[in-house]
């Protein structure tokens, strides 16, 4: 038989974009869901914080601005650590008792100078972290497990040094821990500008150096961090000692500012760091976090605190009531990246 010309098959040219559209419509799929995911909580925050500058006259004054600021800054300091953590992905709960033990160590260290005042919350607070690290790194221990026992701890030695509370150990006015809580700098409050450094601090360490790639490597994949060479248990323990470290710090700056080590402080501020960090983009599985994410879910929460507070009616429990269904809604939006990314 013979072949003719119209019994062979056609080439169409209308094929071939076809299969180019599609892995270009599925790489900008990605890069959007990339970006929802990194810069979310971002434009959520400029839309509430501008809704609020034209609905309450107070709220967008150098004062308010200035207090926000600074009250943000403790528990940003403490979702800077957690933020470590989570991208590993560990959990620590026991920043809140290691902020309260960091406050009275400082207070009670004041006595016999600033300088005792800052290296004693640093080095019990990141003993304690040192602790929490060998436990989940070496022994294999649930974080949960691990640092659950070490809030307890903490906040038990915390009372023992206060007598069971009653006590409180205050920091004089004219003290230079209390210049460093109290004072300012350019019209913001030092805690502003030392939180600031630390955030700058942590993207360069998270973004540029070995040890930032090895928590991103170990959050990602163990096994496969592990078979690459990297070192996985030294990782582990050194984040959660950052952790230590960084709750110890956050607790002495918090009781400069308010010259004295409160005893009742700190309670649940590990669930509002968490919360902080998961809203900024940072997974709670691993392997994927932003520093800047973590400081502006920090900074999304104490807007919504504000918010509430300049309504006045409502009670301030209407600000957890809020978080929380921030937090969920955020927590079913990553899932849902998740998925879709690994469709693409």
């Amino acid at each position: 038989m013979t072949v003719t010309k119209a019994d062979t098959p056609a080439t169409t040219t209308s094929a071939e974009p076809a299969h180019t559209a599609e892995p270009a419509g599925s790489a900008r799929s990605e890069r959007l869901s990339a970006l929802v995911q990194q810069h979310g909580a971002l434009a959520v925050l400029l839309v509430v914080s501008l809704v609020a500058s034209f609905s309450f006259d107070s709220f967008a004054t150098g004062d308010n601005l200035g207090n926000m600021a600074t009250s943000s800054a403790f528990l940003a300091i403490v979702a800077l650590g957690m933020t470590f953590v989570i991208i590993t992905g560990g959990i620590d709960l026991s920043v809140g008792s290691l902020f309260a033990l960091g406050g009275v160590l400082a207070a009670w260290g004041s006595r016999h100078g600033t300088l005792v005042a800052l290296l004693l919350p640093l080095a019990v607070c990141g003993l304690i972290g040192v602790v929490n690290g060998l436990l989940v790194a070496r022994s294999r221990l649930a974080p949960f497990i691990v640092t659950l026992a070490a809030m307890l701890g903490a906040r038990g030695l915390m009372l023992a040094l206060t007598d069971e509370g009653a006590d409180t150990y205050l920091i004089g006015k004219g003290s230079l821990l209390a210049e460093l809580g109290q004072g300012t700098t350019l019209g913001l409050g030092n805690p502003v500008w030392i939180t600031l450094a630390l955030f700058a601090a942590g993207a360069v360490v998270l973004r540029r150096t070995r040890f930032g790639q090895h928590v991103y490597a170990v959050g990602g994949n163990e096994d496969a961090a592990a078979l690459m060479g990297t070192p996985v248990a030294r990782t582990k323990i050194l984040v959660y000692t950052l952790s230590g470290l960084l709750a110890g710090l956050a607790g002495a700056l918090n009781a400069a500012w308010l010259a004295s080590g409160v005893t009742i402080l700190g309670n649940g501020m590990e669930l509002e760091a968490i919360s902080a960090v998961v809203i900024g983009g940072t997974l709670l599985t691993g392997g994927l976090g932003y520093v800047s994410g973590s400081l502006v879910g920090v900074l999304l929460l104490k807007v919504i605190q504000n918010v509430i507070n300049q309504i006045g009616s409502l009670d301030s429990s209407y600000q957890q009531v809020v978080s929380g269904a921030f937090l969920a809604v955020v927590v079913i939006a990553q899932t849902w990246l998740g998925r879709r990314r690994q469709l693409l």
